[in-house]
């Protein structure tokens, strides 16, 4: 296998997506050569075309020419002009992961794995390792608002990277700390079951290196007995697959674990204040900016993390005040004429409750209107019934086409199926995204909190809605 570091022209096919992009950031600091294709031009690619990429919109055979070494993501299709014509010349198609791990294996990893959860969670940790003055290189699948990239290359010697568990992507990895946030069903077009899931999920912290740490989230059942199943008698201590012992502690909200968050107050700016336990020790109050009890859970991890790293808490404890989140992550778009539009990348059952129930949280009584844009046919298909139940902190609930993402219909699925079997007292189908913001600008109150859910492009519903609200300050749209 050659050094996939040492390759002068790297050329990426999906440049602008949330997992190669960071690495195509990281790559142009390194001072290669980077070019890239997709078919859509964006922020992102125009981002990264201004810091010296040569960007392609489309795909064709001529843009790999001059480059050693193809880095392809796991939707990238065989029959993509660019893959036959490397496959065709010799040069090497590697996956974005395999790139991700061999930048791991020159530092110390910290990776974070689960169902939900991890970009946040990863970020966190980047911020913190980042005011803590250790300069990290960092991966995270979303623009980390606080440190104004999703990926950078740092001079310290942690590299801090969200863990993909599609196609076994995580399993590339050998970290020094891993975590894990939760396992639940999911991706399952890929798994066919929960026993290949927590499998793979076994097989990533096997590979944690000698000395390392397994920090794993003791509210989840999963992840909870992932690290239960190889504790040689002491829940501290944990083995890997060829019996190294490494590190290991539960962190949680609910229940006795090492790290245990509790005693939480809704705090003025939407968040919340709560206090964390390390064993006997009070490690003090922590206070988030960001909503949600779900990212408590996901900055007692973070101050799990960093404690291993022997941060101080003060600093752990000014970073976590001062975070802003993720892009597309709770993220606040706007307010006009009184009407507040949020989109979040929720696309699972357990998110979308999440997200909705810190909605309810933050505005109390205020009319919450979500907007659904399922992703996927298989996970539509797989978790029918858990979509079903997930809206229930909504006041209206409109649900929009099916993202086919990488799929192709060969299920029958259809977001009426969605509609037909939930029981929401207000839900209706939407079709398509432009059909959904007309129906918006006709029923959008002063007071409404709008959301748009989903990890395709719905978040466009949220911007073209906002956009109308505050063109027309007249309140047309309520008559």
């Amino acid at each position: 296998m050659m050094n996939l570091l040492a390759a002068k022209h790297v050329h990426i096919v999906g440049i602008g997506g949330a997992g190669m992009s960071p690495l195509a950031a990281i790559l142009l600091s390194m001072d290669k050569r980077v070019s890239g294709s997709d078919l859509h031009l964006s922020a992102v690619t125009a981002s990264l075309a201004g810091r010296g990429a040569i960007i392609y919109e489309g795909h064709h055979p001529d843009n790999i020419d001059g480059c050693d070494l193809v880095v392809i993501t796991s939707a990238a299709r065989e029959d993509n002009p660019e893959i036959q014509a490397a496959r065709r010349l010799g040069v090497p198609v590697v996956k974005g992961s395999q790139l991700l791990g061999a930048l791991m294996d020159d530092r110390h990893g910290i990776a974070v794995a689960g169902t939900h959860g991890k970009t946040t969670t990863t970020a966190m940790i980047a911020f913190i390792l980042e005011q803590a003055g250790l300069d990290p290189t960092f991966v995270v699948g979303g623009d980390v608002r606080d440190l104004g990239a999703s990926g950078k290359l740092g001079g310290g010697k942690y590299l801090v990277a969200e863990a993909d568990e599609y196609d076994e992507r995580f399993l590339q990895l050998r970290p020094f700390v891993a975590v894990v946030t939760n396992i639940e069903a999911d991706h399952l077009d890929f798994y066919k079951n929960m026993e290949n899931l927590r499998h793979a999920f076994s097989r990533f912290v096997k590979a944690i290196v000698p000395g390392g740490w397994l920090v794993a989230c003791g509210d989840n059942d999963l992840a909870r007995q992932l690290l239960e199943e190889r504790c040689a008698g002491n829940l501290g201590i944990w083995q890997t697959l060829n019996g190294t012992c490494v590190g290991s502690v539960l962190y949680g909200l609910d229940t006795q674990v090492d790290y245990q968050a509790g005693n939480l107050v809704a705090n003025e700016l939407g968040g919340y204040d709560f206090s964390v336990r390390h064993g006997d020790e009070d490690l003090g109050r922590f206070r988030l900016i960001i909503p949600g009890r779900h990212n408590v859970q996901n900055a007692t991890a973070a101050i799990a993390v960093a404690n291993i790293l022997g941060i101080t808490t003060d600093v752990v404890r000014e970073t976590l005040a001062a975070f802003h989140g993720v892009a597309r992550r709770f993220d606040i778009l706007g307010e006009a004429n009184g009407i507040i539009v949020i989109d979040d990348y929720a696309h699972h059952p357990s998110e979308i409750k999440a997200t909705l129930a810190a909605a309810r949280g933050r505005y109390g009584q205020r009319r919450i209107i979500a907007v659904h844009q399922p992703h996927t046919y298989s996970r539509l298909h797989n978790l029918l019934h858990e979509f079903a139940g997930a809206f229930d902190d909504a006041d209206v609930v409109l649900i929009c086409d099916i993202y086919a993402s990488r799929e192709s219909d060969t299920l029958g699925m259809h977001s009426r199926d969605l509609v037909a079997v939930m029981s929401h007292r207000n839900v209706c189908y939407a079709g398509s995204l432009d059909r959904a913001s007309e129906m918006l600008l006709r029923m959008l109150q002063p007071g409404d909190v709008l959301i748009t859910l989903g990890a395709g492009d719905v978040n466009r519903v949220g911007r073209e809605v906002l956009h109308s609200l505050t063109v027309a300050r007249s309140g047309s749209f309520y008559g």
